[in-house]
């Protein structure tokens, strides 16, 4: 998309009815149906928030000890180990998903691999699918084990 495009969208993103009431301009899109690479984006604001409530469990005063471990654990190498422990969890609907999301075309940071990157944007896009979906539970039951996943990870390596 060129800066031109770009400004346009930006320019008319909220768009009001003649009341003055904001239009919703997607709200019957079918989540299955959306960018993978949107789903993701969604995918992982509701997994960093997981993560960080589920580390209240176990720390409540040190801010910095929580965000070292949040971090770590939301960064592409470490949700592309998750993935590895769930994936034989997934439901074929759920790794068609993940296949999108995991193929979507996107730039893969510095600080990780290209494939754990790819994996990472695949379980983000299932995970977002799940939430836009409403299908909570089963967004909470993957998020889950995910989560204990990574603990046991960062405990063997705590023995290394």
């Amino acid at each position: 998309m060129d800066f031109k495009h770009y400004r346009q969208l930006k320019n008319n993103i909220f768009q009001v009815d003649e009341q003055g009431e904001l239009l919703n301009r997607y709200e019957q899109e079918e989540p299955r149906l959306l960018n993978p690479l949107v789903l993701a984006y969604v995918g992982d604001a509701y997994y960093h928030l997981y993560i960080r409530e589920r580390l209240l469990d176990f720390e409540l005063n040190h801010v910095r000890l929580l965000n070292d471990i949040s971090m770590l654990f939301v960064s592409a190498t470490w949700q592309s180990k998750a993935y590895e422990a769930i994936e034989h969890e997934l439901t074929e609907e759920e790794q068609a998903i993940f296949k999108r999301g995991k193929n979507a075309k996107s730039h893969a940071p510095r600080v990780a691999s290209v494939k754990d990157y790819h994996r990472s944007t695949g379980i983000e896009a299932v995970f977002g699918y799940l939430y836009l979906s409403r299908n909570i539970d089963r967004l909470k039951e993957l998020c889950e084990l995910s989560f204990q996943a990574m603990t046991k990870v960062y405990n063997e390596g705590l023995k290394a």
